[in-house]
């Protein structure tokens, strides 16, 4: 008798070539041709009827004849018990059962979530000192800016907000964006619709794209704390661009305010001379 590699005595060394050969024509025969091989079989030629039987010592395994004088390797290792066995069954059934439960949460929550927000319905909101520090912060911002078509006015003070320009506000009036980091009117949003329009207090240094208003209804524009009201004949260029124009930076239009050819109108007023 010889001592396997699993540890179990075999009688491979004490039985005759010719026995063995007939053994081994014998196990070939009896293999079922639908079965797998397992490669801890030693020869290979162990077979596993399917894979559920894995754990299973040799002699446990259905629809074979084979006998332990037939292995050079016989499966001795001992696999969970039948009690493990259902545990983890019944684990991974528990698993599956919290899964469920939990993607069915997940649906209620964002549901109730969206019947809360509504933002397609808002006429007036004030979404200002939102302190919005990180990107994703900002992207969720913008996202529900974008569900606003039907707003008419909007507060958005000092949220740090530096562009706007993919939002579509369709029938906002008054938008203040006043305290925030607009570098250029080209980051302002589509507001084919806006009366009253405050930018006080960004970083507004160029009047270039002030004509995506003139179409509009803008009657009040606030532009104050802006590096671009330093800028020569800035009230005449601002009313010549927006014709609907009636107060900027809080002051009506004044006589000195109209811009021709690049010439101001001429001041009509009575002086009276004494010689």
């Amino acid at each position: 008798m010889s001592e396997s590699s699993s540890g179990v005595n075999t009688l491979s060394d004490s039985l005759p070539k010719s026995h063995l050969s007939h053994y081994s024509k014998l196990g070939v025969a009896h293999l079922p041709a639908s079965v797998h091989r397992s490669p801890d079989s030693g020869l290979g030629s162990t077979p596993l009827p399917s894979s559920r039987f894995r754990f299973a010592s040799w002699h446990h395994l259905p629809q074979c004849d084979l006998t332990g004088d037939q292995l050079t390797c016989p499966r001795v290792r001992e696999g969970p018990s039948d009690e493990d066995l259902f545990q983890r069954e019944a684990d991974s059934a528990c698993v599956e059962r919290w899964r469920r439960k939990r993607r069915k949460e997940e649906e209620a929550q964002s549901w109730e979530e969206r019947r809360q927000e509504n933002w397609e319905n808002c006429l007036e909101l004030n979404l200002s000192y939102q302190d919005l520090g990180d990107a994703f912060q900002q992207e969720n911002f913008l996202r529900i800016l974008r569900r606003l078509i039907r707003v008419q006015k909007l507060q958005l003070v000092n949220n740090s907000l530096s562009n706007l320009s993919s939002v579509c506000l369709p029938r906002c009036r008054i938008l203040n964006l006043h305290q925030n980091h607009l570098v250029s009117l080209h980051q302002l949003p589509k507001l084919p619709a806006v009366e009253q329009l405050c930018l006080s207090e960004n970083a507004i240094s160029s009047l270039a794209g002030l004509d995506v208003l003139s179409n509009s209804p803008l009657r009040s524009l606030n532009l104050t704390l802006n590096p671009v009201t330093f800028s020569q004949d800035y009230r005449a260029c601002v009313f010549s661009c927006l014709p609907n124009l009636e107060i900027l930076d809080g002051v009506p239009m004044l006589p000195a305010d109209h811009l021709h050819n690049g010439l101001h109108f001429p001041r009509i007023t009575r002086m009276c001379n004494i010689l």
